[in-house]
């Protein structure tokens, strides 16, 4: 079954699959791997392909989507593509010039979404985590709202068909919402959120304002050395995940993923094993009954896996409130 039989509906009309496919990659993942978890996505049903500029995937992303449509597999409508605008390019006059980069990375005309990557600002420059010599991030200070206005003209320009934000809190989005002259409110807030950081709060707030919440390390995080505590725990080895996924015959992950999408959250599963991305994208099969999602709400217990040290110390670093 293709994820996109199962859309949602943005406030701007266009519509999102309400699964995607994650191609964030760490450090010590070999550098073909999203290649070829891409090829493996698009022939498998996914739509829904996430991607942003610092994760530097974008080429293989966009070679595995053009192979596809020029095998005749998808057109390029059928696919719906995210990419998003790092923090190095927050100045009104860079922000098209970001887009630009990584629509010449994805060879492609214009993505569906775009999303400011994190309400923090950093020094512009070729570095993607410029520091100090001590090893301190070096902060930027650029108005979140004129960062916005430049997101509204790549829209205005046909670069991109929508425009959200991603890890913003209430606070941060209220900025924008209550921004003088706002021509269009973001579509979506793309988020950490999981069977262990269940988002209740930030969920209910954006519902209410109709913005999407978008879920990402949905199935507990890749684990990159580099920004996950390796004590934290395993999520999809939690024994009550296990035993409720052994009940309905399914695996943890399916389970994880069904619990966002009976909540009314678009989901992004990651994998880079075949049999794993081809059992994730059958959450459409089954529904859980309300006491079963009783049971998996009770398992949050608000660990973040990815608290993006880099953006500690900013004034609009967005983990620091409670939602």
């Amino acid at each position: 079954m293709s994820s996109k039989q199962q859309c949602v509906k943005l406030n701007d009309g266009n519509f999102i699959p309400a699964l995607g496919f994650g191609t964030y990659k760490p450090e010590e993942v070999n550098e073909n791997k999203p290649l070829e978890a891409t090829h493996l996505a698009l022939e498998a049903g996914f739509r829904h392909i996430d991607t942003a500029y610092v994760y530097q995937t974008e080429i293989h992303v966009g070679q595995a989507i053009r192979s596809k449509i020029a095998a005749g597999l998808v057109k390029r409508e059928d696919i719906f593509l995210t990419t998003k605008l790092w923090c190095t390019f927050h100045r009104p006059e860079l922000v098209r010039s970001n887009l630009e980069k990584s629509l010449k990375n994805l060879q492609l005309d214009y993505a569906d979404l775009y999303l400011i990557h994190y309400p923090v600002q950093m020094k512009p420059g070729e570095d993607l985590f410029p520091e100090d010599e001590h090893g301190k991030t070096l902060f930027d200070t650029v108005d979140i709202c004129a960062t916005w206005e430049a997101m509204e003209k790549c829209k205005d320009a046909g670069l991109v068909k929508s425009i959200g934000v991603s890890n913003f809190n209430s606070r941060q989005l209220e900025k924008i919402l209550n921004k003088p002259g706002l021509k269009y409110k973001p579509v979506c807030n793309q988020v950490e959120c999981h069977l262990y950081l269940n988002q209740r709060k930030l969920l209910n707030y954006c519902k209410s304002k109709d913005i999407v919440l978008v879920a990402y390390c949905a199935l507990g995080s890749q684990r990159p050395k580099r920004w996950v505590d390796p004590s934290s725990p395993v999520l999809l080895n939690d024994p009550i995940l296990c035993d409720m996924a052994k009940k309905h015959k399914r695996s943890p992950a399916q389970i994880a993923l069904r619990y966002h999408l009976q909540r009314g959250i678009v989901v992004l599963a990651q994998s880079y094993k075949e049999n794993e991305i081809k059992e994730n994208i059958q959450v459409f099969e089954f529904e859980l009954p309300s006491e079963d999602m009783k049971i998996l709400d009770s398992l949050d217990r608000n660990l973040r896996y990815a608290p993006a040290p880099f953006g500690e110390g900013h004034p609009e670093y967005p983990f620091s409130d409670e939602f």
